[in-house]
């Protein structure tokens, strides 16, 4: 069974402080450049948010509820699970 994964070789310009901002992320993951690089494109290509992630993300965009203060965290879960129903 042949599992290995295809690659093809790219080259890409970057902005050299972003660079080198990818060089010193991937050092402190013990990971090569183009590893750490190939794993961050994966998740923003396949990981896409489900509804009531998208949902989240649209209500904090928006500012509603922004300065809602809880009395308590048991409040605050009751909030969140009664919007969800």
């Amino acid at each position: 069974m042949n599992t290995a994964i295809e690659r093809k070789p790219a080259s890409f310009r970057f902005r050299t402080d972003l660079l080198d901002r990818l060089k010193k992320n991937a050092v402190r993951q013990n990971r090569t450049l183009n590893n750490y690089v190939e794993s961050i494109l994966l998740d923003i290509v396949y990981n896409e948010p489900n509804d009531t992630t998208r949902a989240a993300i649209e209500e904090a965009m928006s500012g509603r509820n922004r300065n809602k203060v809880y009395a308590s965290a048991d409040d605050m879960m009751n909030d969140i699970l009664s919007d969800e129903r």
